[in-house]
């Protein structure tokens, strides 16, 4: 769909977080690699375009919350986690934002908006749901947001969160970050409709596709779901095709992927789209983007390093937080 360019404040404020974003995940594999993160981790080097400019229209202050996928990390940071609290919770340490009993795949802070990043696949969609619900029951005007990926639109949380979702005309958003494998498995052997939102249509919902490598055509389209949104009409669902420049998680080389995939995928890089376009307009010079990338590196360095030297939890802290 055709769009405007954003303002060059907003354009460099997004070029700005995706550079520390990758910067981010970049640092995160070298760590996990050095086994300072355990567990396991999923990157989103290449879809950093989605996180940004889903960030860029929530409003906690309202309301607005938000649910991920295990694969969280951009998202957390571009709602505007901190990176010392994000490290010290990949490393399972005390600063972090879940006291370090989260680490990589359960990232929360409910003052971002950010309700929680899921390990069980599809499991923030009905949370999503019952957080629109909980907004329009009491006259909230707010917005409700749940990402996911390619694989999760096969199973039954999702069909039952859309279909309540029209239903009842929530003020919800369903965003899927199609990166065209669930885990090691291609889109197209699941699924019998070429495209995610092609589903849209049995809920009665707007179905929309748009370029997941670009930030601006993403903006563009999640304001029109907000609208929607906020104005009584009800959820959407977005499909943002874009890729995973890493494996599925941890070691996984990817060698699933055919050859030349990634390569492809790598001319499209989401920070190269937008800084090309910033530099054609006289924005930004080749110089300025080295610079914020070398600033992007030494944030994430210091980080890094606050969260090294912090402590671990004390084992009696284990029966803190919890229901019963």
């Amino acid at each position: 769909m055709p769009f405007l360019p954003l303002p060059a404040p907003l354009r460099q404020h997004m070029l700005e977080q995706m550079l520390l974003i990758r910067a981010v995940e970049d640092q995160v594999q070298a760590l996990f690699m050095e086994n300072v993160i355990r567990g396991t981790t999923h990157l989103a080097n290449g879809q950093e375009a989605v996180a940004v400019a889903l960030a860029a229209h929530v409003n906690a202050a309202r309301g607005d919350t938000v649910t991920c996928t295990y694969r969280g990390h951009s998202h957390a940071l571009a709602l505007g986690m901190r990176l010392r609290p994000f490290f010290a919770e990949m490393m399972g340490k005390v600063g972090g934002c879940s006291k370090g009993k989260g680490g990589s795949m359960h990232l929360t802070d409910l003052s971002i908006g950010l309700i929680g990043t899921f390990a069980v696949v599809g499991a923030g969609l009905p949370i999503t749901v019952g957080a629109a619900l909980t907004a329009q029951v009491k006259h909230k005007s707010s917005v409700h947001t749940a990402l996911f990926g390619d694989g999760a639109v096969n199973i039954g949380a999702w069909h039952e969160s859309l279909n309540l979702a029209a239903v009842w005309k929530l003020p919800a958003i369903f965003l899927c970050e199609n990166n065209l494998y669930g885990e090691y498995t291609p889109y197209h052997a699941t699924a019998p409709v070429p495209n995610v939102a092609d589903r849209a249509a049995a809920y009665a919902l707007p179905g929309i596709i748009v370029d997941g490598q670009d930030v601006e055509a993403l903006h563009a389209v999640i304001g029109q779901a907000v609208e929607r949104a906020l104005s009584g009409r009800g959820a959407t669902l977005i499909e943002a095709k874009t890729y995973r420049y890493k494996g599925h998680s941890r070691t996984d080389p990817a060698a699933y992927r055919p050859a030349g995939e990634l390569e492809q995928w790598l001319e499209r890089d989401p920070i190269r789209i937008l800084s090309d376009r910033m530099i054609a307009d006289g924005q930004l010079t080749p110089q300025q983007l080295e610079s914020l990338r070398l600033e992007a590196d030494r944030s994430v360095d210091a980080a890094a390093q606050w969260a090294l030297a912090q402590p671990y939890p004390e084992p009696a802290t284990l029966y803190e937080d919890i229901w019963a």
